[in-house]
């Protein structure tokens, strides 16, 4: 049985605030005056959307030495796992109104993360996101903000928040914007929604990236056309059991998607609330859904294929997942340039 930390892979569905350290949670809190909520306990996603508030509001409230840390010990965190490029999900209008200001937590956010990343080895790409929950108007300023750092850090925009609550049509503006300037568009769906979320996404977003998607399950129309399509899911299996997306991880669909065709990634959505990291959901999958090396392999050929890595570096990738299935000893793969071709 191969190592999965020498596995190379990207990790495409991770959210900035939610993949804090909790020791880093903990002393932010404190050095706020304040104490950490309990980070387990939730079974909704109105649960759940508190606790990540909380932990979103010690990065943003505090100075920004506070975001430069969280950028590094989130990179790092992942290069521990094996990642050899990583996209997390930002809104920088969460930090700043203004849209140059906000373009400078940008800056920040990219320049930190890049600088991390070449001291790893590994590369870095920010995927940038709109609030399902606020006004369309703050989707376009976010999607203009994406298109002015199109293939210098910004790879993807994508679109957050509880889906059953808030369709995507109000947003579609926000990514044809972020599409005309080549962004992969990478919304959530399919998680507290069925698959009329999934097909609207596709529809009305032009998604070639899904956040979550596992629900479009329940329609076997929809997961024939997801693979006909090469559409690609970002699957977070213990974030879905966590919020009640699916009861278990005995019955989650990630195995029902991959037989049908489905081309699928794994990701840890928030580790700081939901537990495992990158590493831990792929050996989570191997255990629970028995998936084979050669299917783990498949799955984090997915992840650097459809990411914002730029090709060279991807070819690169590609070459060291074969690698790993050869040679069970494979290192690591070296560093990824973060600068498309």
């Amino acid at each position: 049985m191969r190592s999965l930390v020498r596995l190379p892979k990207a990790h495409l569905h991770l959210h900035l605030e939610g993949a804090m350290r909790p020791t880093t949670f903990a002393e932010l809190t404190a050095a706020q005056g304040g104490q950490p909520p309990d980070r387990g306990g939730f079974t909704s996603f109105e649960d759940f959307t508190p606790m990540y508030r909380a932990a979103a509001r010690v990065v943003r409230c505090g100075p920004r030495e506070n975001l430069l840390r969280l950028v590094r010990e989130v990179v790092e965190d992942a290069a521990a796992d094996g990642a050899v490029w990583i996209e997390p999900h930002v809104n920088p209008l969460t930090y700043e109104d203004d849209p140059d200001a906000a373009l400078d937590v940008l800056d920040a956010v990219v320049d930190e993360g890049r600088r991390t990343a070449a001291r790893l080895g590994i590369g870095f790409g920010v995927l940038l996101f709109a609030r399902r929950n606020a006004d369309p108007s703050e989707a376009v300023e976010v999607a203009r903000l994406a298109a002015r750092r199109a293939g210098n850090g910004v790879v993807a925009f994508g679109l957050a928040g509880d889906e059953a609550q808030y369709p995507p049509e109000p947003f579609a503006e926000a990514f044809a914007i972020a599409r005309d300037a080549g962004l992969i568009s990478a919304p959530h769906a399919g998680e507290l929604a069925g698959p009329a979320s999934v097909r609207a996404a596709l529809d009305v977003l032009g998604a070639r990236r899904i956040a979550h998607g596992v629900r479009a399950v329940e329609d076997l129309a929809l997961v024939a056309r997801l693979a006909a399509e090469g559409v690609v899911l970002d699957v977070c299996p213990t974030s879905n059991v966590a919020l009640g997306v699916v009861t278990s991880l005995a019955v989650h669909p990630l195995p029902l998607l991959l037989q049908a065709g489905v081309r699928c990634t794994l990701n840890a959505d928030d580790p700081l609330l939901f537990g495992p990291g990158l590493l831990e959901e792929y050996e989570s999958a191997r255990a629970a859904f028995a998936l084979t090396d050669p299917q783990l392999a498949a799955i984090a050929r997915t992840s650097i294929e459809f990411s914002g890595a730029p090709p060279a570096a991807a070819k690169a990738a590609l070459t060291l997942i074969d690698d790993w299935l050869d040679a069970p000893a494979q290192a690591t793969a070296p560093f990824l340039e973060t600068e498309r071709e």
